[in-house]
């Protein structure tokens, strides 16, 4: 990776990534593109460009000013939200990742993109969900990233594209805010414990899913661009995960850190039943495999920098 372009870069994941990458490969050779421009580190930093990504034209047009030589293509709307307005996420979930793909085509750059444990259904095994496995996914969102995973695996084959991706869990991040993700109370958990001392669930006590923190998920997505290309069976579908947890597991890790903290629950059923249908825990071991996958925060450490970071920023 020398000239990156990324989509979505002012998003959960691309707010923070584009500052990293900026750091290891250099501020002007990592363009920021999203739908609006504002005034955060991520689009004063560097390069930034005003991009829909259901815009092709526009697309390729930015990735040859810029002579790129890798696409990271973030933009996507979220599980909740897209459960709302399904045709919506289909052009913009698939026809972005479209685009992206001919961009990368076009310009024979190295391609990521985010899965997520969404492309899972409730016919996928619960426990430690294996790298290969039924895909039924009963969102469309979810069935948005199992066609994403396929689409890619195609250019690979079809045309020898370098893709790439990782099934995300819920990520964590006390940077940016999610957007419209079954997993966003994972992150406003941590602020009303910093903000009030408690916090109301959407999620139901006893559901566990998957999730990590911030900088292991961007570690990971270097470490995996950068891997040797032969050591990949898989390509854009690695499973990853740091921890599995359940609403109160990470209510009862606060109160180490913040004596008192209460958690209540008022479930939202649409939330709940996207959580419902995907898996508990998954199998990693793919990953550590073909390109040693490692993550550093578990729960406790996670807890303890999201509390300390937010009473800095709150």
């Amino acid at each position: 990776m020398k000239r990156i372009l990324i989509t979505g870069a002012l998003g959960q994941i691309g707010s923070e990534l584009t500052l990293k990458l900026r750091e290891i490969y250099g501020a002007d050779n990592v363009i920021a593109t999203d739908i609006k421009k504002n005034t955060s580190e991520t689009a004063q930093s560097g390069p930034f460009e005003l991009l829909d990504v259901t815009d092709l034209d526009k697309m390729m047009e930015t990735a040859k000013k810029y002579k790129i030589d890798t696409v990271m293509h973030l933009a996507a709307l979220l599980s909740a939200t897209a459960e709302t307005k399904p045709v919506f996420a289909w052009n913009l979930n698939m026809g972005g990742l479209m685009n992206a793909l001919e961009t990368a085509r076009e310009m024979n750059a190295q391609f990521f993109t985010p899965s997520s444990i969404g492309a899972f259904g409730p016919s996928t095994p619960k426990h430690h969900t294996p790298q290969d496995t039924i895909m039924r996914p009963t969102t469309m969102y979810g069935v948005n990233k199992v066609a994403g995973e396929l689409l890619a695996d195609y250019y690979y084959h079809k045309f020898g594209l370098d893709t790439r991706g990782l099934r995300f869990p819920g990520l964590i991040s006390h940077v940016a805010l999610p957007g419209g993700g079954t997993t966003d109370y994972a992150v406003e958990i941590y602020y009303e414990a910093v903000k009030t001392g408690k916090y109301t669930s959407y999620i139901n006590i006893g559901t566990y899913m998957d999730m990590m923190y911030m900088p292991d998920a961007l570690n990971a997505i270097i470490d995996l661009m950068e891997a040797d290309p032969s050591k990949l069976k898989h390509r854009n579908s690695f499973n990853i995960t740091a921890m599995s947890v359940a609403p109160e597991d990470i209510a009862a890790s606060i109160s180490k850190y913040i004596p008192g903290f209460e958690i209540a629950y008022t479930v939202d059923p649409a939330r709940q039943s996207i959580a419902d249908s995907w898996p508990n825990s998954i199998d990693a071991s793919a990953a550590k495999e073909e390109w040693n996958f490692k993550f550093q925060y578990d729960l406790d450490r996670m807890t303890q920098d999201m509390i300390e970071k937010l009473r800095e920023k709150l």
